[in-house]
């Protein structure tokens, strides 16, 4: 599926993390590579045209830098003809509450970029202010079920009317699948430099009600492709 144009795609996303250091780099290669989410964002026009992004949980912000890619090849025309425009970030706001990560994507993007900003802090203390978009990529299940209910409802109040938020949680009715998630869940953070006490999941049906109950209009997509996991993408929006 356009291998040549997501090996590009691939190489230009990275690059930026060479500057934060060998492992940066190669975290944002195999993060980006063999995530099919990245891929998918951008193939089906989940994101609107152009909007003010929030991620909470960014890590080191492979997800901007796979943004401004994907942006940058758009605009010059190189881009599957198949797949939906890419999307134009007007400002990319991004917390992360490990240190390391957030030295990483300062080292990667500059002090004085135009449109990026990551800082260190915690999504359940920090103001989200206002966004067209927020994502939560595989990170709500660290903190628990009432923490989790805070941070939503604070996200409902930051996004405008037709607003999205953007979310990928495990299926805690999916048995073993949902298992093997959580190992690999720890594995990854281990080697990230942190660890994981406890992880706070619910069924996929139990996340679907909670952000109905929000006033969220959910869609919801498995994001395993092939892999023995219980992965879903939720897709919120709020009517316009």
């Amino acid at each position: 599926m356009n291998e040549p144009f997501l090996s590009t795609l691939l190489d230009d996303a990275s690059r930026p993390f060479r500057a934060g250091g060998h492992f940066a780099y190669y975290y944002a290669r195999g993060k980006l590579s063999s995530d099919c989410i990245f891929r998918e964002l951008l193939r089906r026009g989940i994101f609107p045209a152009e909007g003010r992004f929030l991620d909470l949980g960014c890590g080191q912000g492979s997800l901007f830098s796979w943004l401004l890619a994907a942006r940058a090849r758009y605009e010059k025309g190189h881009w599957p003809s198949d797949w939906a425009a890419a999307p134009k970030p007007l400002r990319l706001r991004g917390y992360e509450l490990m240190a390391r990560d957030v030295e990483r994507a300062r080292r990667a993007f500059g002090p004085q970029h135009p449109i990026v900003d990551i800082r260190q802090g915690d999504m359940c203390a920090v103001d989200f202010g206002q966004a067209e978009v927020v994502t939560i990529l595989d990170a709500l299940h660290y903190i628990d079920h009432t923490r989790q209910e805070d941070v939503l409802k604070r996200i409902r109040a930051a996004l405008p009317p037709g607003g999205l938020f953007v979310t990928r949680v495990g299926d805690a009715g999916a048995g073993l699948p949902y298992h093997l998630c959580n190992w690999v869940d720890h594995a990854v953070t281990f080697c990230r430099g942190h660890r994981l006490a406890k992880l706070y999941g619910r069924t996929l049906a139990q996340w679907s009600e909670l952000l109905d109950t929000l006033g969220f209009c959910v869609e919801t997509l498995p994001m395993n492709e092939g892999k023995p996991f219980a992965n879903n993408m939720l897709v919120c929006r709020l009517p316009a």
